[in-house]
């Protein structure tokens, strides 16, 4: 009881954490802060508590502050989002629709599955042309068979269910069968992979970005404040460490929200 209390502690932390993070992004253009991208170079390399730039400033002279809160509008919600969405889909037309259709979307999800994630994505990205846009469609596209194969999995095991056979028998179609009995079994399972797959995305991102085939210069983005200031970490080490922490703190904060969600979703853990 007292581990589960603290995890669920955690998980409220974390959970302000987020939404603490994604409304100071959403209001970033509101707020008093400088041109994330104005270019001070008399001003390079300050330290943190610097007057007039809380968290220092980079090597061009651009305050730390700005550009690490409009930097986190460039996150992986979107593209988990639109990965979960094609993958649930794909999914259910795989799992509940046999023959062909079952045949077609379950060997592309094998062959997107076989090569190596993030080599994929550098693939896609480098056939596109690098870019933050070209990222995300890189990164949905490596990312929904994940959710296809969960998605799958439980619709094979709830179409051949009483409550679903019962239903064919009264002459129900097939879209009422979805929307009334197979859909509202994906809820808890999408909710939390989604939950813990935001994080994965962000770190993606962040890892484009790093290697020059995200965002490009000079919009405010984590992964490339991360290649840019690396030089600079001997003489100057929160121009790297500030970015890098950033990261660190998000994807810690969805995990732990992502771990809460599947206790608390999941009824075999009340039994413990």
């Amino acid at each position: 009881m007292n581990r589960r209390l603290l995890r669920n502690r955690l998980a409220v932390l974390a959970f302000l954490v987020i939404l603490g993070a994604a409304a100071t992004a959403f209001l970033a253009p509101h707020l008093p802060l400088g041109d994330p991208d104005a270019v001070d170079t008399p001003n390079r390399l300050h330290p943190p508590l610097t007057a007039g730039h809380w968290l220092g400033t980079d090597e061009f002279g651009r305050d730390l502050l700005a550009r690490l809160i409009w930097g986190a509008r460039v996150a992986g919600v979107a593209t988990a989002g639109a990965a979960m969405l094609i993958g649930v889909v794909l999914g259910i037309v795989g799992g509940y629709y046999s023959g062909w259709t079952e045949t077609v979307v379950m060997r592309l999800t094998d062959i997107l599955m076989a090569f190596p994630y993030i080599l994929l994505a550098i693939a896609i990205v480098a056939g596109l042309g690098p870019g933050l846009r070209n990222a995300m469609i890189a990164i949905t596209i490596v990312g929904f068979p994940i959710y296809t194969r969960l998605v799958r999995g439980i619709v094979l095991s709830v179409r051949e269910r009483e409550f679903v056979e019962a239903a064919r028998a009264l002459g129900s179609p097939d879209r009422f069968i979805l929307v009334r009995h197979i859909v509202p079994q994906l809820l808890s399972p999408v909710i939390v992979a989604f939950s813990l797959d935001v994080g994965a995305k962000i770190l993606a991102t962040a890892g484009l970005s790093f290697l020059g085939l995200g965002s490009q210069p000079p919009t405010a983005d984590w992964g490339s404040m991360l290649a840019t200031g690396r030089q600079f970490v001997i003489l100057s080490p929160h121009v790297v460490m500030l970015p890098g922490l950033a990261i660190f703190v998000i994807v810690l904060a969805l995990n732990l929200v992502g771990d809460a969600l599947r206790d608390l979703l999941d009824p075999r853990t009340y039994s413990r």
